[in-house]
């Protein structure tokens, strides 16, 4: 028979404790880890209900409101057969308007339109007056052809909106006729002046 000495069985007996002990750990966490997943099973599946739930209230609710709003569709449709021709008149007198607008709000955008693209391009003007002060009347955001910059110290009111220098020129001759004997030709960009060009 094998004869085992008494330190070695101690030794023996220490190393089944340490397992011993190890393996209750690890059935404490086998334990904790069985309750965890059970915990998020439960909350998975109160989710799931939950989102099943809301999400069948959600079709019947769209059933219901379909449903109504088709049954409102065919009345609104039995009614619009009874509508009379007094309405029809006003409806037409209505669309009338609505086109008289339509057109003058076309005309508006096509002067901002244009105002914007000006304000992006070189363009030639015909200064034809100087002011110190900003109390000009003359100037009127409406009228697209004319222009009234700020040149410090003077405010600048020039007449015309070109796009070659010539066209410019020729204007500001006949400016020059009718008795504006200072005009000038001055080219802009972006609403601030460039240069003063050449008169002729």
């Amino acid at each position: 028979m094998p004869f085992i000495e008494e330190s070695d069985l101690l030794e023996l007996h220490k190393d089944v404790d340490k397992a011993q002990i190890i393996n209750e750990r690890l059935l404490d966490q086998i334990k904790f880890k069985n309750k965890e997943l059970k915990k998020s099973k439960i909350q998975r599946n109160i989710f799931a209900g939950i989102t099943a739930f809301f999400l069948i209230g959600g079709l019947a609710f769209g059933s219901l409101a379909a449903g109504l709003s088709m049954s409102n569709n065919y009345d609104r449709q039995n009614n619009n057969l009874l509508v009379s021709i007094d309405s029809l008149d006003a409806i037409k007198t209505r669309i009338d308007n609505l086109k008289v607008q339509n057109e003058e709000l076309s005309l508006v955008k096509e002067f901002y339109l244009a105002k914007e693209f000006l304000d992006k391009e070189k363009i030639y003007s015909v200064q034809v007056k100087s002011f110190v002060d900003n109390n000009v009347t003359l100037a009127s955001e409406a009228l697209t052809n004319t222009l009234f910059v700020k040149t410090n110290p003077f405010y600048s009111y020039s007449l015309g909106n070109f796009e070659t220098l010539a066209e410019a020129q020729s204007f500001r001759k006949q400016l020059v006729d009718i008795g504006f004997e200072d005009a000038f030709v001055a080219s802009y960009k972006e609403g601030k002046r460039i240069q003063i060009e050449d008169p002729y």
